[in-house]
């Protein structure tokens, strides 16, 4: 307060008989004048500089380094060859092989990751989240790096990641730019001559020039400046050094109203009439330095992409969201590493459709094609280019081609035709690289597998046949009831509300989407840890069913559901509780993932198991993070009531799903209590990866005991129980809130009464 308010301050407290004393006050010389009552409130000054702390500032002397380097020039490179190299390049390249062994669902709040399309193609621009089980609002996430412009030009290479990011997250719908905030990580070989002033005048283009005429904040961020190594040569006394490059990974983040308005590259086959434009923020200029086509040919170039408008990428921005609210977009992809060429690949890939591109016969092709200004391939109906152009004044719109029937990838200059390739032929390139690491890291059988369904493609063949077989047609989900009838509604009406156990041991984390899921139907859902009932806290006789859960038990090492089981069996008081909660005739049970490995390992208590098999590591020999499709088989399941004969894409994330029987006799008495098989796109059984992505004989990964109180699952139907949680799904899914999943957690409730 001010001093003479002071006397003002005193009488109400004294009125109010509340506690009055001046403790301090401030001084015009920058110091503190503390009042210390033990003292007889004697004034002692304190100097702010030993209270807060003033290390002594870091002073460097730094000079910048002329870099001399020759352009590049790509006029003697053959198209083809540049494309396939482009293609294999790892910055471009497939990256399923790192993206799938990912648990990217866990938690139940994932709305859009890594992967697009029924064929679940890894190009999505941004990462989208949900912030709870009931709305659609969430956040959006994306990243820019341009690491090799750096060696050209730092400050270059700071804007160009800013861009980039701000480009990829301009696939989600963020209401404005300035709603977004940016995390930066800095890296440089800090003390390495030139490094020093290259790192400062980058922070300076991007955290005082370019940030600030955005409009958006870095509020958060970590540096690395030690890149650098050194060594001596055992053999040759030598002294070796390695630098890293500058650089500037970028993340950035924004809330978003609606998660299902988000864009991805999936182009849209089922209309007529579309094409594809080109949105370029390099306004025709394509430069080639630091591109990924410099690179495979063993060079870097000397002009590089930059962002020579922040204006032109707030009306980039702003335009994107315009035409994205009003429904313009049926398909986004921003142009990055690779180019417009590898865009547009990447959209053919995820579509399984062909593409003829246009480029004008004035352009010099090789620039157009693989230089990476920002921008962004649209796909709009032909009748809405006009409204795309008015959206994005001022800047570059230029119509880029339209997709073809023959399942091919065109190119023409002008009226000629300059690249001419089978869509299958370029993506089995682009997946090469995952083919080759998975072929080295995992089973190399499942490795072949994967790679060779790009072979089912269908479409036409090189002389323009049409295949009799239409290739594989993806994801096809097939429902035998109505999603949006919930069949619960007559027993939530009466309020009652059955008590069930989600439960968990160490690591667990997938229980709070299975609570969310139940108490959608109509349960109260407690939350239950092991130590509870082995310490006595908590009884099963109090609960209706249980739900073992999923996620990381034990820290996922091998064999984490039969040491959960192993707790239970061996602690006198867990065993009796889980023995008497099995033999009631009115409870229920469900166990998902390292919860149906545990279960498996009860039968000796579960009556009516034997049949079930032991849960060991998948065929592939890697923990498996998919979408994949199971069919509900007829069985006395009590969550699957209504469902027998539906073919619906489910959750997958386990690294121990291989269903073991200890021998065919025992694998003969499952079957009639298989509730769940993999099936592969067209619906038939199968052990072929990654449609089964654990190998499992017959698809098996559900099972029911003969009352079908008792079902064990290994996918996750819990963190897809929304259609929005799905990172694929039919268009006619979004008319419901509840995917079709929630069938079963509604059956579940329809049992109890």
């Amino acid at each position: 307060i001010a001093p003479h308010d002071r006397d003002a301050l005193a009488a109400i407290c004294a009125r109010e008989r509340c506690p009055f004393a001046v403790v301090g006050i401030a001084t015009a010389d920058g110091n503190l004048r503390v009042h210390d009552r033990h003292f007889g409130n004697d004034a002692v000054d304190m100097s702010l500089d030993v209270l807060l702390g003033k290390p002594p500032k870091l002073l460097r002397e730094v000079q910048r380094r002329q870099r001399s380097l020759p352009a590049f020039d790509p006029a003697k490179i053959e198209l083809r060859d540049a494309a396939y190299r482009v293609l294999r390049f790892p910055a471009v390249a497939d990256k399923t092989f790192l993206i799938s062994i990912g648990d990217r669902t866990v938690g139940g709040l994932s709305a859009r990751d890594q992967m697009v399309g029924p064929w679940q193609v890894p190009v999505a621009d941004c990462a989208v989240t949900l912030i709870d089980f009931e709305s659609y609002a969430g956040e959006a996430m994306a990243m820019g790096e341009r690491s090799p412009i750096a060696v050209i030009d730092a400050p270059a290479s700071g804007r160009m990641a800013i861009g980039e990011a701000l480009t990829n997250i301009a696939a989600a719908p963020v209401e404005r730019l300035s709603d977004v905030k940016l995390s930066a990580n800095w890296m440089a070989a800090a003390g390495y001559p030139g490094e020093d002033a290259a790192l400062f005048d980058t922070v300076h283009a991007v955290a005082l020039d370019l940030c600030p005429a955005l409009g958006i904040a870095i509020p958060v961020g970590k540096d690395s400046l030690s890149m650098r190594t050194a060594w001596t040569d055992n053999d040759s006394g030598a002294s070796r050094e390695v630098i890293g490059p500058l650089s500037l990974i970028v993340s950035a983040f924004a809330a978003i109203a609606d998660a299902r308005r988000t864009l991805t590259p999936l182009l849209r086959t089922d209309v007529a009439d579309t094409e594809l434009l080109l949105i370029d923020l390099g306004a025709g200029q394509n430069r080639l330095g630091g591109s990924v086509l410099a690179q495979v040919h063993g060079q870097l170039g000397n002009e590089t992409p930059d962002v020579d408008s922040p204006a032109a990428l707030q009306r980039f921005f702003d335009g994107i969201q315009a035409l994205n609210r009003d429904g313009v977009l049926l398909a986004y992809h921003d142009r990055s590493d690779g180019g417009l060429f590898a865009t547009a690949c990447e959209m053919a890939f995820a579509s399984r459709a062909g593409i003829d591109l246009a480029l004008p016969a004035s352009v010099d092709s090789m620039a157009m094609l693989f230089s990476e200004e920002l921008g962004a391939i649209v796909q709009v109906h032909r009748a809405d280019r006009a409204a795309v152009i008015a959206a994005l004044p001022e800047l570059d719109v230029t119509p880029l081609g339209t997709l073809n029937d023959d399942g091919r990838i065109r190119i023409y200059s002008g009226e000629r035709i300059i690249f001419d390739e089978r869509r299958s032929a370029l993506h089995r390139v682009w997946s090469s690289v995952t083919h080759r690491i998975q072929g080295l890291r995992d089973d190399p059988l499942a490795a072949q597998h994967e790679y060779d369904r790009l072979l089912d493609d269908g479409g036409f063949d090189d002389a323009g046949l049409a295949a009799a077989d239409a290739g594989d047609p993806g994801l096809s989900p097939l429902l035998t009831f109505d999603p949006g009838e919930v069949v619960a509604a007559p027993m939530i009406a009466t309020g009652a509300r059955p008590r069930i156990a989600i439960l968990r041991e160490q690591g667990v984390n997938g229980h709070v989407e299975m609570a969310a899921a139940f108490t959608r139907a109509g349960f109260d859902a407690f939350d239950i840890h092991m130590t509870d009932i082995i310490g006595g806290r908590t009884r099963l006789q109090d609960f209706a069913g249980i739900a073992a859960c999923g996620g990381f038990s034990y820290g996922d090492v091998l064999g984490a559901g039969e040491g959960w089981a192993k707790s239970i069996l061996f602690n006198a008081r867990a065993r009796d509780e889980f023995a008497a909660f099995f033999a009631r005739a009115d409870s229920f049970a469900l166990g998902v993932c390292n919860g149906c490995q545990m279960m498996s390992n009860l039968h000796e208590i579960i009556p009516g198991t034997a049949h079930w098999p032991h849960f060991v590591r998948n065929r592939s020999e890697q923990f498996e993070a998919r979408l994949a499709l199971v069919e509900i088989r007829n069985t006395p399941s009590l969550f699957f009531t209504g469902m027998e004969g539906s073919r619906i894409p489910v959750a997958v994330a386990h690294g121990e799903g291989y269903a073991e029987f200890a021998d065919e006799k025992q694998q003969a008495a499952a079957d009639p209590l298989v509730c769940w098989r993999f099936v592969d796109n067209r619906g038939q059984v199968t052990r072929q990866y990654p449609y089964n992505p654990n190998g499992s004989p017959q698809g098996i990964t559900g099972l029911t005991t003969a009352d079908g109180r008792f079902s064990i699952l290994m996918p996750h139907p819990e963190r897809v129980f929304r259609s929005v949680q799905l990172s694929w799904r039919p268009r006619a899914w979004d008319d419901h809130d509840s995917s079709p999943w929630m069938r079963m957690f509604r059956n579940a409730r329809k049992a109890m009464g």
